[in-house]
């Protein structure tokens, strides 16, 4: 048996071990899951299936006008019973994502419910899915080839210009669940990943951050939104696990543009995922993490996700033209030279400072005609100013110049009493699974410390934007107490089988074992401290060999 087949193997447990904790998972993930739905029913349970606020009976009004009249008349309606007298375009001004849903699960799912019942139901329903999807994330960033790397790894491979490559997974570090697959290196299911997943479900489904959004008969875009912003989020941390197969790539990184289609459709806030995602690619490439597999995720993302983008009214050619939404427009952009600079290199085989040379020559010339296109285009008024709602995260919530964006109260700066009321005692845990995050890196993880830094820092401008800290808190905190959960148990774990540190280590180097005990003076002998004769053969040298051990002994 190999070494690395002997490692995995001490390193998994039996298969009916295996079976019984995949059991227990699988039970908890289900009850979380129905839970996370059942609390979001409340409202229903008590008041019955009734829309409730402003902003959701009108949703309620347009999904009713999309399933009665179709598609065609809904992007023309105009509606005269709305800022009367004015009336308002609904069909160019609204995000129909959500509607589209209600109807599509009407025509589809649920063909004997009413209308109102399902927009009702839909934030419970969705509720339950993103807290599913959540812990997805959080399953994703904690599995062991997803979590081998450090920042001084990350030094190391930058100052002696190694390729970009993982190490194996500690075996001290985690725990395979008897669940294995022929054509993967590593057991499908590991812990601490599995217990991460779970608390992180656990605490998505009863974070007030994200029940305040997501209660039965709220039928707003939010509810749907961060589903979609989920569900995004996962296909991108996924399409960057380590190992992957380019087709595995090109799969997720499809999935990842087509999930973020859903989620401009749905709400406004599509611009924080576009961002955060362009914002990662680039935090990739300084981390010197740039590759062909990282390259096609990102280009299929961008590419596929605004293609698609641009064809909803609400939303046309915004993603080229408005300024907030540029920056992942020059990422993409930023890699297709990067890539083409990496194919030349490897064609020419050029060296560290000649590969230098050339990015800088590259990077030199599309800043260049980059900026001699801005100076034919931007005076036609071609790219359009900030919004009013991005302007209040930069400037005081009172002076963005807008009054209906100054005069609302979730426009404000978030408190430190929001955050406890909002987050409660994740407050807490959270930065401790964002320091973990921190020594346990990877493609994928390293998505997280930049989602948790880039909320934070909106949400403390403006108060309505605690609720994307909702998913992003779950993921820490749930890698936080899942780590900590993992190492408890197997503590206890190795109390009962009488099993120490030391026998650990010893049972990941079972041939050395063995062969230091034929052989006791190797070490010795390895320096050229040891006589001739205890490595020859034949009597006098075991003889030789018995003496020395003997006048070692004896000074010990």
């Amino acid at each position: 048996m190999s070494s690395k087949s002997t490692t995995t193997s001490h390193n998994s447990l039996s298969p009916w071990m295996g079976t019984l904790v995949l059991g227990i998972g699988f039970f908890v993930m289900t009850r979380v899951i129905y839970w996370s739905w059942k609390i979001r029913m409340q409202a229903i349970d008590e008041y019955g299936l009734v829309i409730h606020e402003f902003d959701p009976y009108f949703n309620y009004r347009a999904t009713e006008y999309l399933y009665e009249h179709g598609w065609r008349k809904f992007f023309t309606w105009f509606d005269y019973m709305v800022w009367y007298p004015l009336g308002r375009p609904v069909g160019s001004t609204i995000y129909p994502g959500m509607q589209f849903t209600a109807v599509a699960i009407k025509e589809f799912i649920f063909t004997g419910m009413s209308i109102n019942d399902i927009c009702c139901m839909i934030p419970a329903w969705f509720g339950g899915i993103a807290t599913f999807l959540t812990g997805l994330i959080a399953y994703e960033c904690a599995l062991p080839v997803n979590s081998v790397l450090t920042p001084f790894d990350l030094l190391a491979d930058f100052v002696k210009h190694r390729k970009a490559s993982y190490p194996e997974p500690d075996p001290k570090h985690w725990t395979g669940l008897g669940l294995h697959s022929e054509i993967m290196k590593h057991p499908l299911l590991t812990s601490p990943s599995l217990e991460s997943s779970l608390i992180a479900m656990a605490i998505m489904s009863v974070i007030p951050a994200h029940l305040m959004r997501s209660i039965g008969g709220g039928y707003d875009n939010e509810s749907v939104a961060m589903t979609a912003m989920t569900l995004t989020f996962y296909c991108w941390v996924r399409a960057l696990r380590s190992g992957n197969s380019l087709s595995t790539v090109i799969l997720f990184g499809t999935a990842s543009g087509l999930a973020y289609f859903y989620m401009v459709a749905a709400w406004g806030g599509y611009i924080f995922v576009l961002n955060m995602v362009g914002l990662h690619a680039v935090v990739l490439v300084l981390m010197g993490r740039f590759s062909t597999k990282i390259y096609t995720a990102y280009s299929l993302f961008y590419a596929i996700g605004t293609t698609l983008a641009i064809q909803i009214p609400v939303v046309g050619w915004a993603p080229l033209k408005s300024l907030e939404q540029l920056a992942p427009c020059a990422a993409f952009l930023g890699y297709q030279a990067l890539q083409a600079t990496e194919l030349w290199r490897k064609k020419k085989r050029l060296n560290r400072v000649d590969t230098w040379k050339l990015r800088l020559a590259v990077g030199v010339g599309g800043i260049i005609v980059v900026m001699l296109f801005l100076s034919v285009v931007a005076p036609s008024g071609y790219f359009g100013p900030l919004s009013s709602r991005v302007r209040g995260l930069f400037v005081k919530h009172t002076k963005t110049g807008n009054p209906l964006v100054d005069s609302v109260a979730e426009h404000q700066p978030a408190s430190s009493k929001a955050y406890f009321q909002y987050l409660h005692h994740i407050c807490l845990l959270a930065p401790i699974g964002y320091a973990i995050t921190v020594f346990h890196l990877s493609d994928a993880s390293s998505f997280l410390l930049a989602w948790g830094t880039v909320t934070y820092f909106f949400s403390s401008k403006m108060v309505r934007l605690v609720l994307l800290l909702a998913p992003i808190s779950s993921i820490l905190g749930g890698i936080a107490a899942g780590r900590i959960l993992r190492w408890s148990i197997r503590q206890l774990w190795d109390a009962s089988q009488g099993v120490n540190n030391t026998d650990n280590n010893n049972k990941n180097k079972p041939n050395s074992k063995k062969k230091s005990k034929k052989i006791p003076n190797r070490d010795k002998e390895s320096n050229g401290e040891a006589t001739n004769g205890a490595t020859a053969g034949g009597g006098k040298g075991s003889k030789r060999g018995s003496k020395a051990k003997k006048e070692a002994s004896t000074r010990n």
